[in-house]
């Protein structure tokens, strides 16, 4: 019999605003099918010197380096289960593309995972017992220029001979960039705020968002309004992460307040990926709820009926009025001068 995993997934794209020494781990730990639970968390705890003020480096490994350069890092791995479990740590593949950053399934190598190696493949914790393991990523002198994209794991999964196992997991990313010189320069521009609002009402702020740099980019900020109707202000509202790779394209939208009035409304958008950063302004309006359709088509007749016999309402009453007129002409006694 075939055992079938159902692996739950700490994203190891923790949101821009959260604290840096929070753990990337399963929203919860999960119950197993044989009655335990699942979960594991992971955290990085060390970045390079040269990139303190950057932000995604306290949560992501990120790096540019030489080839032939080794590089280490330690993170913290914790098992969140609620009995003694082996916590399995390793990297797999990933990449960027038009969906964001994605994940390979389990174990999938690809070129950087052949380079990272893990002080230690697998280690028994407690429950929310947490362990600081080195990750080291030797990178070949014959290295092609370019950057790559992987995750380092660290995995819980259920006990028991069950048919239906779960599996949690957590993650960190890895954006490394190889090759002479310094760093490709990370870029992005950002397009009109333009404000709408969706079928239920909703007002949103959209913007599209280009990368125009040589970097995969985590992008993530506020949107300010103020300069509202009666003076009135809001915000700031924080946006969702979007990751864009190289030459990409997204559409940034920030959902507010049903009850935003419809403006119009002075708009601010501060973004960053890392320190790169970028803010964008403008004047934008929510036009109010959308127009329903019809309900059926004897809607558009009446409407149109109605109409018709407007018109031809407005035309008897001129006709009539022109007539009055000129009977009143006829039977006027003319004057006649002395």
């Amino acid at each position: 019999m075939v055992a079938l995993v159902l692996t739950l997934v700490a994203v190891a794209g923790t949101p821009a605003a959260a604290d840096r020494s929070t753990p990337t781990r399963s929203p919860s730990p999960q119950p197993s099918p044989d009655g335990t639970e699942t979960g594991a968390g992971i955290r990085l705890l060390d970045a390079p010197v040269n990139r303190r003020e950057d932000s995604r480096a306290h949560r992501y490994i990120v790096d540019h380096v030489k080839p032939g350069t080794t590089i280490k890092r330690r993170v913290v791995v914790e098992n969140k289960a609620e009995a003694r479990r082996p916590v399995s740590v390793y990297p797999a593949a990933a990449e960027v593309g038009p969906d964001g950053f994605v994940f390979a399934p389990g174990r999938t190598p690809n070129e950087l995972t052949s380079w990272i190696s893990v002080e230690r493949g697998e280690v028994s914790l407690d429950p929310d017992e947490e362990k600081t393991l080195w990750v080291t990523i030797a990178v070949p002198r014959e290295a092609s220029a370019g950057e790559r994209y992987g995750v380092v794991w660290a995995e819980v999964a259920g006990t028991g001979k069950q048919t239906v196992r779960n599996v949690g997991r957590a993650g960190i990313r890895i954006y490394l960039s190889v090759g002479p010189g310094g760093e490709p320069p990370s870029s992005f521009e950002v397009g009109p705020l333009v404000g709408v609002r969706d079928v239920d009402g909703r007002p949103t702020v959209t913007t599209e968002v280009r990368n125009t740099g040589q970097r995969a980019l985590d992008l993530a900020g506020e949107l300010s309004l103020a300069e509202g109707p009666g003076g009135l202000s809001a915000g700031p509202v924080k946006t969702e992460t979007v990751t864009l790779g190289l030459g990409g394209t997204a559409t940034v939208r920030i959902p507010l307040d049903p009850r935003l009035p419809d403006g119009p409304w002075s708009a601010t958008l501060a973004l960053a990926s890392g320190w790169t950063k970028r803010t964008a302004s403008g004047t934008v309006t929510f036009s109010g709820r959308p127009v329903s359709a019809p309900a059926s088509q004897d809607r558009d007749r009446t409407a149109s009926v109605l109409a018709g016999g407007l018109v031809v309402s407005a035309l008897v009453l001129a006709s009539f009025l022109g007539l009055v007129h000129r009977r009143r002409n006829r039977t006027t006694p003319r004057l006649r001068a002395g």
